[in-house]
């Protein structure tokens, strides 16, 4: 009988943020693959003393491959853990194809992505009412190249929430890049390094902060860098939005709203 292998997010660094199903997979996997440059050892401790642990770091995607498609050939069940979620910026797609033509089940754990832990750590609403209702993921251009029409100065035009992954080391020619496609330079913005880690950083400033905040920290990756009017602070003061859904005079599914507002 064939196994079956789960990708398993294990989300942005502090085990506490595992979601229960990816506790349940790595208690019952027998072999364990898992991002050791990028995961913190406290999650693989959840797995069963006598489960086969590989870091995928020094591996090949042949290597990788050959790892998951041999146990699966056994009947054994083989957890692919993957920092944050696996469906962002992981090699999810390819590893998911070799499955494919091998004929080997395979399901999907989601993570929590740093995203929404950098943003829980800046204590912000990436989509603020009336502020921003967009967030944009990418990344500045290196050694994988952008797709056409992707370039972060077409994307700056939308001057919504955006989020730069894997950029911490190009921050100059991103910002320069934001800048002139629509952003003011005094756009708020913010670099979270390792969210959720017990070393955690967090640096606020405006956008053209950024890259000398990152080089007086010494950040060079492992860094999510935000930007958009959602992250200024003065949001949360007695002056700011509020949205809709809960207001006394707004109907929806579950509530008619109320004439007089009360």
């Amino acid at each position: 009988m064939t196994g079956k292998v789960y990708f398993v997010g294990a989300g942005p660094g502090d085990p506490d943020l595992l979601t229960v199903r990816a506790v349940r997979v790595l208690a019952e996997a027998d072999v364990v693959i898992w991002a050791d440059s990028l995961i913190s050892p406290e999650v693989v401790a959840l797995c069963r003393s006598d489960a086969q642990v590989h870091g995928s770091a020094s591996l090949t995607r042949e290597e990788i491959a050959a790892l998951m498609t041999g146990a699966a050939a056994e009947g054994k069940t083989v957890a692919r853990l993957h920092s944050g979620d696996p469906s962002l910026y992981g090699a999810l797609l390819e590893e998911m194809r070799v499955l494919d033509e091998a004929g080997i089940e395979y399901e999907i754990v989601p993570g929590v992505s740093s995203l929404f832990a950098a943003a829980a750590a800046l204590k912000v609403e990436l989509t603020a009412p009336g502020v921003s209702q967009t967030v944009i993921v990418t990344r500045a251009p290196g050694r994988t190249p952008m797709p056409e029409g992707e370039d972060l100065r077409a994307l700056a035009r939308h001057r919504s929430t955006l989020a730069l992954f894997l950029s911490a080391a190009r921050l100059r020619e991103a910002v320069a890049a934001l800048v002139e496609g629509g952003y003011a330079p005094d756009t708020p913005a913010a670099i979270v390094y390792r969210a959720s880690w017990p070393d955690e950083m967090v640096l606020r400033g405006t956008l053209s902060e950024m890259p000398r905040l990152a080089r007086e920290a010494g950040i060079t990756r492992q860094a999510i860098v935000l930007v958009g009017k959602a992250l200024d602070p003065a949001l949360k003061g007695p002056q700011g939005p509020t949205s809709s859904l809960y207001d006394p005079s707004f109907s929806h599914l579950f509530r008619r709203g109320r004439k007089d507002g009360r």
